[in-house]
């Protein structure tokens, strides 16, 4: 039923990924699927464009790349149904982007618990399970 699962991380919060990572991996060996690990870096805002390095959004990328190969090699998912990409850009978007990339069946994301402030402003969990396309199964920490 789940061939395709994606889980967005947020490599800023590892522990808070935890039980997304382990309920995909729990559904990847049901279903024989494969779990692509997605991390979103935001875009350098242009004001603060001149005072980073050139290479600035090269070196996050790679820093990302490094730290998501190690979340994988940790999850417990064989390496030949895991793999993981870093997207730039808008958190939600990327997440709705990279899942119809991969044509996923499930997203399986964590979030805090619901505060004020989240039912008034929305977060990224709420827009993706407004918009997605798939299934999306949403962990609370």
């Amino acid at each position: 039923m789940f061939k395709s699962i994606l889980v967005p991380i947020d490599l800023a919060d590892t522990d808070l990924a935890k039980p997304a990572i382990a309920t995909a991996a729990t559904l990847s060996q049901t279903w024989n699927g494969a779990v692509r690990l997605l991390n979103v870096l935001q875009m350098t805002p242009v004001m603060l464009a001149e005072y980073v390095p050139a290479d600035f959004e090269t070196q996050q990328r790679e820093t990302s790349e490094e730290a998501l190969a190690i979340v994988a090699r940790e999850s417990g998912i064989a390496a030949a149904r895991i793999s993981y990409v870093v997207r730039q850009g808008g958190i939600y978007h990327e997440i709705l982007e990279e899942a119809s990339a991969i044509k996923a069946d499930l997203i399986v994301m964590t979030s805090h618990r619901p505060a004020m402030r989240t039912y008034f402003l929305g977060s990224n969990a709420g827009h993706v399970v407004r918009y997605a396309k798939c299934s999306v199964l949403v962990v609370r920490h």
